[in-house]
Order: C-alpha cells, then sequence, then structure tokens
C-alpha cells in the first residue's frame, strides 16, 4: 500500500470513528427530548428541553462539519502525485511532514509522523504551491520542503 493510501486511509478511519460517536449523541439527545416531554411540566421542564435542543442543534454542526470534511477528503484522489504542493499532497519538510487534506492530527506510518492537516490552516497556506528545495516562513522560522509525494 503507498503511503498516500495509508494516510488517507486513516483520515478515513478517524472522519468515520467520530461520524459513530456523534450518531450516538445524536441518538442519546433524541431519546432524552422524547423522555423530557412526557415528563411533569413547568419551569424546570422548559429549560430541561431547550438545553437539550441546543445539544441538538450543536451536534447537527458537527455532523455537517464531518460531512465537509468527508467531501474534502473525497476529493483527494491517493494516486495522483504532484510537483507542487496542493490538496492530498504530502510534503515532507525540514520540520515535519504533513499530509493535506484534512485536519486529524498525528498520523503514523510505520516510524513516520504525519500531519494531517486541512488547506486553510495556517501551515498549509504557506506552503501551498511550493516546490522541492523552496523555502516557506512559518512563525518566524524558515521552513524547507524535502520532498513533495
Amino acid at each position: 500500500m503507498s503511503l498516500k493510501l495509508s494516510l488517507y486511509n486513516q483520515c478515513r478511519d478517524i472522519l468515520n470513528s467520530r461520524l459513530e460517536v456523534l450518531q450516538i449523541s445524536i441518538t442519546d439527545i433524541q431519546k432524552s427530548l422524547e423522555t423530557e416531554t412526557k415528563s411533569s411540566a413547568g419551569d424546570k421542564h422548559e429549560t430541561g428541553r431547550a438545553m437539550l435542543q441546543l445539544e441538538r442543534e450543536k451536534a447537527g454542526q458537527q455532523l455537517a462539519d464531518i460531512k465537509k470534511q468527508f467531501e474534502l477528503l473525497n476529493k483527494i484522489n491517493p494516486e495522483i502525485e504532484k510537483n507542487t504542493v496542493a490538496l492530498g499532497s504530502i510534503v515532507f519538510t525540514s520540520k515535519s511532514n504533513y499530509f493535506l487534506g484534512v485536519s486529524v492530527g498525528e498520523l503514523k506510518v510505520g516510524t513516520d509522523k504525519f500531519y494531517a492537516i486541512s488547506m486553510v490552516t495556517p501551515m498549509a497556506r504557506v506552503l501551498v504551491s511550493k516546490s522541492v528545495g523552496e523555502t516557506a516562513t512559518f512563525r518566524k522560522e524558515q521552513i524547507t520542503i524535502t520532498k513533495i509525494l
């Protein structure tokens, strides 16, 4: 399996895991709302319902965010390599290694560490469109691109 495909699959698995946890949370909130309607009336009841509604809205926003991340991940073709940094690139630098796609944190392949970051992160913004050998400045530090896959 190629390095890019391995990182891609790890990102997909992390997003799937987040989605499962969120779906369980949404189901729990829905069940709580249904039981809340059957309980006693009054201010306490209304406050409880309002809190559950807010939780449901927050979970709905998180669900929309995960769907956007899946859409972005699906735009990446793990088989394509480019000469310049773009969506789906694996970027080896003098500082760290990055996989530009979705922000899911640190990934490991063997003993190598990669940071999965989205295109809107400050680090990705300074790397985009650069080639091997070029430098970027991030937080007053010079970072050299050593390899792009």
